[in-house]
């Protein structure tokens, strides 16, 4: 073997008639038969831009051109190999037209690495690598030779970016392999999968229905959205976002939201886990029911017209039909000829259905008076049982005293005759609307 000076410049030891015996002998003995893709191993003598020098016992010292030192596309020879060093290379020529040995020492890692990544996909094992570029649809992976990792592979779930993953070890299992197309097909969510296998075995086991738990929101789709619960995902369906009606889930939730949810089934054999949002809120239904009554005044908005009559929102979340013949002490046809879509306006509950999630309510019966629901005893007068009385009598007066300026008293000369008078309402005076707030 030879040496290197104070400036790396290697120097072939010389061989002296004390080392053999003749100079015949001396030439056979340093000579190496070789030949095209021969795998033979060297020493590093000399490294620079346009490649490394290898000392290979031959009658020429051997050359790796850069591109043949890695699979990774332009590298510094110097990051890659170091002098001295003893390397493995590949014989693609045995003298080229400068009459040099070419070498290559990423075909000998590719033909090593065949070997073992055949081995391993026969047991069904692991490769290692790490990774080397970022390309459309994945990612290239260098494990001995370039490994293809889909985007849809790398995780659980989808990735959207990959860039973080360059320069990254990965761990993989093969699921596709073919050394004539030189292909092979990585699979790093195979990979996770196997490994917490066990683990979602035991996150299953100790999920129950009915536990509350937290998580964070991982997707939103048409059909509802999926939970993080920090081992496995979780779905919660539309139904089960709102206790109002959902258009879509994004009305709702959106990526990243903290949330806490109700198991409602855990599915070992196909490992799926069902959740609720709206089972960890008041259900309005149970809030309107706890605190009204059969009987009682509330404010409401219509928001249908149907041919049997309206609807009416009387709470968050809460509507209740006006049958047609509850809408006027008058025979009516149609809704229309009474009420409009978004008109404001009291109403009386006339039934209340929990089980069934159904208010029966009346716009002809709240106009005979009656006990306003608590939220609005507050607002306007009522007496000791809650029921409205009509307000301050001073403003009561005040209209009569103006009817009466206009039209004159009952029974003076010259005041109008009551069937030309404008009518007095025979019927209780109507409830006052609610101020806004």
């Amino acid at each position: 073997m030879g040496t290197f000076d104070a400036e790396n410049n290697y120097t072939p030891r010389q061989i002296t008639e004390r080392d053999i015996p003749s100079f015949a002998e001396a030439i056979e003995g340093t000579m190496v038969e070789l030949k095209d893709g021969q795998l033979i191993t060297g020493i590093v003598v000399k490294i620079d831009r346009d490649g490394v020098l290898l000392d290979v016992g031959y009658k020429t010292e051997g050359v790796i051109p850069t591109r043949e030192l890695a699979i990774k596309n332009d590298v510094n020879p110097h990051d890659v190999v170091k002098l001295g060093e003893s390397i493995e290379a590949l014989i693609l020529t045995l003298e080229d037209k400068e009459g040099r040995l070419v070498l290559s020492k990423k075909r000998a890692q590719y033909e090593k690495a065949w070997a073992d990544i055949e081995k391993k996909k026969e047991e069904d094992g692991v490769v290692h690598g790490t990774v080397i570029e970022v390309v459309k649809g994945g990612l290239i992976v260098d494990i001995g030779l370039r490994g293809f990792l889909p985007a849809s592979l790398v995780e659980l779930r989808r990735v959207r970016d990959l860039a973080p993953y360059m320069g990254q070890p990965i761990d993989a299992k093969i699921i596709e392999l073919d050394r004539n197309r030189n292909n092979v097909v990585l699979s790093r969510r195979a990979f996770l999968e196997e490994n917490q296998k066990e683990t979602r075995d035991d996150f299953l086991t100790n999920l129950k229905p009915g536990e509350i738990r937290t998580g964070k929101i991982s997707s939103v789709v048409a059909f509802g959205a999926f939970v993080d619960l920090g081992g496995m995902d979780g779905l919660i369906h539309v139904s089960e976002l709102s206790w109002k009606h959902v258009e879509h889930p994004s009305q709702v939730v959106n990526i990243g939201d903290e949330v806490t949810v109700q198991v409602l089934e855990v599915d070992f054999s196909r490992e799926r886990i069902s959740l609720s949002l709206k089972a960890t809120q008041q259900d309005p239904w149970q809030e309107f029911a706890g605190s009204h009554e059969v009987g009682q005044l509330v404010y409401g908005r219509i928001t249908k017209i149907v041919p049997f009559g309206a609807f009416v929102q009387v709470g968050d979340g809460i509507e209740g039909l006006v049958h047609i013949s509850e809408l006027s002490t008058h025979h009516v046809e149609s809704a229309e000829q009474v009420v409009t879509p978004g008109e404001e306006l009291w109403v009386k509950i006339i039934d209340l259905d929990l089980a069934r999630r159904r208010i029966s309510i009346s716009v002809k019966q709240a106009a005979e008076g009656g006990e306003l629901a608590a939220e609005y005893q507050g607002q306007f007068e009522v007496d000791e049982n809650g029921n409205w009385i009509g307000g301050d009598d001073t403003e009561r007066e005040a209209a009569w005293a103006e009817y009466y300026k206009e039209y004159g008293q009952p029974g003076e000369e010259g005041a109008v005759a009551a069937a030309d008078a404008p009518a007095a309402e025979a019927a209780p005076e109507a409830v006052a609307a609610p101020e806004a707030d």
